[in-house]
């Protein structure tokens, strides 16, 4: 099965473990993953977690949500590269015209709660590879500042949180079937941090994708069933209350043997020299 990045395709019609660990609904018209095998959350239960939508390019379904994100600062959300992707969005994404976040909503139709907040300014990882999914990171930055306790931290480089065979949590609207199911309301799934070891067997390279321990890391379920899918791209995989994974990609949903790979946030801050994020990004 080909390489698959959990973002929304624009329809055309809008374009013109431990180590000892083996690994043996009408969807919007957007971008991204969904949460498979996973649970309703309310978004009070994380705060962080953002939905990116533009009615204009997807329509008014599910609010236009075709990715997630994830705030780390006021005015500072984390996303997915490829969500950005004039091949997701229909154009470069400096002419979308509506890009916002959606913070603090559980359910994305009802339009009740929280804010929605205009993306001032994105920023895209040059080095980012759509090929190999290498560097798959974007900063938003929001016209004004998003509301109460919506931070999380992020985790540096050698944080206990990364250790393989901890339990980490993905949250997104993203499809929970693999066959495009996608909720309305927020979901989250419980998964291992798996070996770099055992991911870099699932993705040793050519069509199935190359796995790179240094920028990413991937979680998962020994006999599959849990994952972030389309439509989760860009949202947050949580371990210790720390933020330590951006949805990025994987083949299928929750298939035995080829875990979600995300992009691993203590390499987001070595390259942008961070150790929090700053304001105003």
């Amino acid at each position: 099965m080909r390489r698959l990045a959990r973002a929304w395709v624009l329809p055309l019609v809008l374009a013109a473990a431990v180590p000892a660990l083996s690994m043996g609904s009408s969807a919007p018209s957007a971008a991204d993953s969904v949460v498979i095998g996973g649970f309703p959350v309310e978004a009070s239960q994380s705060p962080w977690t953002v939905a990116l939508s533009s009615r204009d390019r997807f329509g008014g379904t599910r609010a236009g949500q075709f990715c997630g994100g994830v705030a780390v600062g006021r005015t500072t959300v984390l996303t997915a590269a490829h969500c950005l992707d004039e091949g997701v969005l229909g154009v470069p994404s400096e002419r979308v015209r509506d890009l916002k976040v959606i913070a603090g909503r559980t359910d994305l139709p009802s339009g009740h709660g929280g804010q929605e907040v205009a993306v001032r300014r994105t920023w895209v990882n040059p080095a980012y590879d759509g090929v190999s999914n290498a560097g798959d990171f974007a900063l938003l930055t929001l016209a004004e500042p998003l509301q109460g306790d919506s931070i999380i931290t992020m985790a540096a480089d050698g944080d206990p949180a990364y250790a393989a065979g901890g339990t980490a949590t993905v949250y997104g609207w993203g499809d929970t079937s693999g066959v495009g199911d996608y909720p309305d309301s927020l979901r989250a799934a419980r998964v291992r941090v798996l070996p770099d070891a055992l991911c870099e067997e699932a993705y040793a390279g050519g069509s199935d994708g190359t796995y790179d321990a240094t920028s990413m890391l991937c979680a998962g379920e020994a006999e599959g069933g849990r994952d972030a899918c389309q439509g989760d791209s860009g949202g947050p995989l949580v371990a210790q209350g720390r933020l330590i994974g951006i949805v990025s990609w994987g083949i299928g949903c929750g298939r035995a043997g080829n875990p979600g790979v995300y992009v691993r946030v203590s390499d987001i801050m070595r390259t942008l020299g961070w150790t929090r994020a700053p304001e105003g990004v």
